[in-house]
């Protein structure tokens, strides 16, 4: 039995405090959300053709959405860590689909 393989296990890591196994998708997901920020702010300042990538009222907009998931990610932390996940993902696809709806629908650009 010496050159029998080994079978590996996956390193379970539980929190000493609560006994409860953690999860990496909140951190992924959490990491997804605050990248995502430099693309709401950048809203402000990015300049195409002369003007401002959307209007004020509409970057402002934008920020407060991303407040609101950031909000989310903590809140759902524990109870729904693949949430977590699926909105770092919806955080860069929602900047996308307003901004172009925005320039398709409201002519920003």
């Amino acid at each position: 039995m010496p050159f029998t393989p080994r079978r590996r296990v996956r390193p379970v890591v539980v929190d000493r405090a609560t006994g409860r196994v953690v999860s990496p998708l909140p951190f992924v997901g959490l990491g997804l959300v605050a990248s995502s920020l430099f693309l709401y702010g950048a809203a402000f300042f990015l300049e195409e053709a002369g003007g401002p990538l959307v209007p004020p009222w509409a970057a402002l907009l934008l920020l407060a959405t991303w407040v609101v998931m950031l909000v989310l990610c903590f809140r759902w932390w524990h109870e729904r860590p693949t949430w977590v996940l699926a909105l770092g993902v919806i955080a860069f696809a929602w900047w996308f689909v307003a901004v172009v709806l925005g320039a398709v629908v409201l002519d920003w650009g």
